[in-house]
């Protein structure tokens, strides 16, 4: 690979704290985002760097990048995301969209009162963990949902298998008896694999889990059948602004999967699947948040049933006064029968 300008100046922005976003629109016109705020910076670029930026991005990823294959979502060295469009759709230079992972923040212990969370909600989510409810993170564009989902990941079982799925990888954790899968496209003769190719296969590689990164298409169906059919502990995002929302989202891909399902069947579907959801927002000073855990708790006519069991309020998150359905399986995976009293 080419060493160019624009690798020196991702160095050095690594160097800064508190970075989570690098936008390139043009050669002259670069952001950074830091802390939620979006920054100008004075960098300016060559059209030549960028062009060589990009087909070295291609070559790293194994893809193609160019005017038959104008987007590419792939990862950097440092498992950085990045997103290019070329210049043929764009205002006549590739636009470079690279998301930098906060890399020091690998468990809860690492960052006391991540995402607005104190130590006794901290662990409650730990035991969504340890008792293998299936959990969906829901968050709009650049919460943190994937964070937070490498941050759940860290509390599994050493002793389980986990078999995750991305079309880009984003997911970061330890882990010792996992299988990363990454989806690919079609390119010239080979036909690649979409992340529902690889949902269904990996149903025949005895997972104890599936992680899918995020879920946008067909998929949906797939995972919702692994949740019902015995791997609980599987965990997702999806793009949505609340629980409800994320629940309509969810009927929608369901529908993209190409199964014509009445909406009392649909909705039975996810509502016995999926057990937590977990918003993920940014308050009004920008920071990353838990806005809400919901329980999916059942079914009432077509009605799929949630109850809040915590909220961010302005004196931090707290406890609803709702206990969870499923407070049983909680406490015998180690949540004191006095949490509710307490919290």
């Amino acid at each position: 690979m080419s060493r160019t300008k624009i690798h020196d100046f991702l160095d050095e922005i690594a160097k800064r704290a508190g970075i989570t976003e690098v936008i390139i629109n043009r050669p002259d016109n670069i952001f950074v985002e830091k802390d939620g705020e979006l920054i100008k910076l004075e960098t300016k670029f060559r059209d030549e760097e960028i062009e060589l930026f990009c087909q070295d991005v291609a070559e790293l990823n194994r893809k193609a990048f160019g005017t038959d294959s104008p987007i590419l979502d792939g990862n950097l060295a440092d498992g950085s995301r990045i997103n290019l469009i070329h210049k043929d759709y764009t205002n006549a230079h590739h636009a470079i969209t690279i998301r930098k992972y906060l890399k020091s923040i690998k468990t809860f212990a690492d960052a006391p009162g991540i995402f607005g969370l104190s130590d006794e909600w901290v662990s409650f989510l730990k035991l969504l963990v340890k008792s293998r409810m299936n959990v969906v993170i829901s968050g709009g564009t650049g919460v943190g949902k994937t964070t937070f989902l490498n941050l759940l990941l860290q509390e599994m079982d050493s002793k389980e298998r986990v078999i995750t799925i991305e079309d880009t990888r984003e997911l970061q954790f330890n882990h010792v008896n996992t299988v990363r899968l990454e989806a690919r496209p079609p390119q010239g003769m080979v036909q690649g694999l979409a992340i529902r190719d690889l949902l269904k296969n990996t149903l025949r590689m005895r997972p104890d889990r599936s992680i899918v990164g995020e879920v946008r298409g067909g998929e949906v169906f797939d995972l919702l059948q692994a949740m019902n059919t015995g791997h609980e502990g599987s965990m997702t995002s999806v793009h949505a602004n609340s629980p409800a929302e994320s629940l309509g989202r969810l009927e929608n891909l369901f529908l993209l999967s190409g199964y014509d399902l009445p909406l009392k069947a649909l909705r039975y579907q996810i509502s016995s699947a999926v057990d937590y959801i977990i918003q993920i927002k940014r308050n009004k000073n920008g920071e990353r948040v838990v806005q809400q855990v919901t329980e999916i708790a059942g079914m009432e006519g077509e009605r799929i049933l949630m109850q809040d069991i915590g909220l961010m309020k302005d004196d931090g998150f707290t406890f609803t006064g709702m206990v969870p359905s499923n407070v049983a399986k909680l406490q015998k995976a180690g949540l004191p029968k006095d949490f509710f009293i307490n919290t």
